[in-house]
């Protein structure tokens, strides 16, 4: 890091703006916790941005937390009233550090030409996206701060820095403990957070981080299973006088006592990721989903807060997500498709009260579906040579569905590659030949669900996917497969 640099941004700070940066700051602290969502694009069925922005204004969501600034979403929220946090693909750190050209050009296309009457109202910029996740072994972490730099200088020339505020969302491996109040960065990580941490509170940004108490539960075992919810719990955690009865409480005071560690105990907090999966996985269902997310919302909006934060709940949440996202990488599970409160085309999975007005979510409106048409497997013909076919239509669509735990996981042999013809005729807009699998699949008008096993029917108001690397990418169909053919075979 350039420390030169960083007493420079400081020096250039006035009396005025410590005081604004206190006003700020104590406003967050008295400020009642804010609902988002997380809107991820990655889908092979994408709704067109102005229905997604519509759907949120239905349903009164006010913040919504972008991946990146994509034209046509950005163009979509101009003049909507909604309050976007924009994020920088970890690709884009290398250049934004090594250059203010890069950082200015960065501002000037994605904030600077959104801003202004009748524009959009970006009030943070998300420099990375889990940029010091452990799995990434270091390959961003040199880039954050130098790219942090830049871009405040590019704010600043162009006169937003008072009011777009640079954060950089974290997952909550970023720190560790046995007990709530022993929380401490990764010693790895211990140098670069004071640097981060400092920074923040500099400017007047809260630390966002990403907590998920499904995760914890689907990678271990031995994790109880109650205390990954609100309802109570037989495990509940003694720490000195504080008792955590649920594992949000818990990871949330982890790192507010990682925080308190080196000086900055009273940091604003964002949640800018949290929620529970639907399908995929065992325990990724629509009754958990509901159960947790509702359970969520109702303890955050109470402004309880925490045991080590008492009366002061988390500044805002942004729920994961909005809509489902088929195209997504499913190296972490096939769960990673299915985190919406949403299905991809925008109707409610499930009764959810958000808080925000209205008691119930609200469907997508105006939504321009293909032909009530699908595609299955021929009865009568011998579908013994059918494993190529089934690598071609799970190699292109999804078939997480099908995956042990998931909700096509019970619909036998046929039904499992009835539902991967009918994917993958789905994706190609219901062309007749991408049906046809050498005889082996017919169209149907006979809608072929089966209970909460949905087959889909696409959409027609679509934009193709955009494939980007990292965590955020559709992966090779032998992926697909590994957990998958068990099912079919």
């Amino acid at each position: 890091m350039n420390q030169t640099k960083m007493f420079e941004l400081r020096a250039r700070f006035t009396a005025a703006d410590l005081l604004s940066l206190l006003l700020i700051l104590s406003s967050y602290l008295k400020a009642e916790s804010a609902i988002g969502v997380n809107w991820g694009t990655i889908s092979f069925h994408r709704l067109k941005p102005s229905t997604v922005v519509d759907l949120l204004n239905d349903n009164r969501v006010q913040k919504v937390k972008l991946f990146e600034a994509e034209p046509d979403v950005m163009k979509a929220l101009m003049g909507s009233g909604i309050q976007v946090m924009v994020g920088i693909p970890n690709e884009m750190l290398a250049s934004l550090s090594s250059s203010t050209l890069a950082s200015d050009l960065w501002v000037r296309q994605n904030v600077s030409r959104y801003t202004g009457k009748g524009g959009i109202d970006i009030r943070y910029v998300a420099v990375g996206n889990e940029p010091f996740l452990s799995s990434y072994s270091g390959q961003y972490e040199s880039y954050v701060m130098p790219a942090l730099l830049n871009l405040q200088q590019s704010l600043a020339k162009a006169n937003l820095a008072g009011y777009v505020k640079l954060v950089v969302p974290c997952n909550a491996d970023a720190y560790e403990s046995d007990l709530p109040s022993q929380g401490a960065f990764r010693p790895e990580l211990a140098q670069v957070m004071t640097q981060l941490v400092s920074f923040l509170n500099t400017i007047g940004s809260p630390f966002v981080v990403n907590i998920y108490p499904f995760l914890s539960l689907y990678g271990n075992s031995d994790f109880p299973q109650d205390y990954a919810f609100f309802e109570g719990t037989t495990h509940a955690v003694t720490d000195g006088p504080n008792v955590y009865y649920n594992a949000f409480d818990g990871n949330f005071d982890t790192l507010v006592a990682a925080l308190n560690k080196i000086g900055y105990g009273q940091m604003p907090i964002v949640i800018g990721e949290v929620g529970w999966p639907t399908d995929g996985a065992i325990g990724a269902n629509l009754t958990a989903a509901r159960v947790f997310n509702q359970g969520l919302i109702n303890h955050v909006l109470s402004n309880k807060g925490t045991p080590l934060r008492p009366g002061v709940p988390p500044m805002d949440i942004y729920l994961f997500s909005l809509l489902d996202e088929g195209a997504k990488s499913i190296l972490p599970g096939a769960f990673e498709r299915h985190w919406g409160i949403f299905s991809f085309d925008g109707q409610a999975k499930y009764p959810l009260n958000l808080g925000l007005g209205n008691r119930l979510l609200k469907n997508a409106k105006n939504v321009q579906y293909l032909p009530s048409r699908w595609c299955v497997a021929n009865p009568s013909t011998d579908l013994s040579d059918v494993t190529n076919h089934m690598k071609l239509a799970c190699g292109v669509a999804d078939c997480t569905t099908l995956n042990y735990g998931g909700s096509c996981n019970g619909i036998g042999a046929k039904g499992n590659i009835s539902y991967a013809f009918n994917s993958y005729y789905q994706l190609q807009m219901q062309n007749s030949q991408s049906c046809d699998f050498d005889g082996l699949g017919m169209v149907t008008f006979l809608d072929p669900s089966v209970g909460d096993c949905r087959f889909l029917v696409g959409v027609t108001d679509v934009k193709s996917s955009s494939f980007r690397p990292v965590c955020r990418w559709a992966i090779p169909w032998v992926l697909i497969l590994w957990g998958f053919w068990v099912f079919v075979i």
